[in-house]
């Protein structure tokens, strides 16, 4: 399976930026996806999940209000809209897929057995 994300880039604050993550060799509606994010001397982070359909979705709580996670399952893609970026959200971001059977617990990155490479999200201030 591979994942490719793309769409990152240097952004003012209160900016926007939408990354995209196209996903091949798995059947994609078979996969939660979930986005994550690294920044310097920091640890991985959750940022969004979507489950399988897109039907429910999960953010934590520093993006709530300002990033939405939406799929196209025909694309076998799955997006993160960003919005009213702040310096603190300055980090690679990876897109990541984890098999359907598990139940909640969107926020484990151990749960996601496939991920991208990673795309850089820099908010200058």
């Amino acid at each position: 399976v591979q994942l490719q994300a793309s769409g990152g880039g240097l952004v003012q604050a209160g900016g926007s930026l939408r990354l995209s993550c196209a996903v091949s060799g798995r059947t994609f509606s078979s996969n939660d996806m979930g986005w994550f994010r690294q920044a310097p001397g920091k640890e991985r982070e959750f940022v969004a999940a979507a489950n399988w359909n897109g039907g429910n979705t999960y953010y934590a709580d520093s993006v709530k209000g300002r990033f939405t996670i939406s799929r196209d399952n025909s694309k076998s893609t799955v997006y993160l809209q960003m919005n009213s970026l702040k310096p603190d959200d300055t980090a690679v971001y990876y897109c990541a897929a984890r098999p359907t059977r598990h139940i909640g617990r969107y926020y484990k990155a151990d749960l996601y057995d496939a991920w991208g490479k990673g795309t850089q999200v820099t908010v200058s201030s």
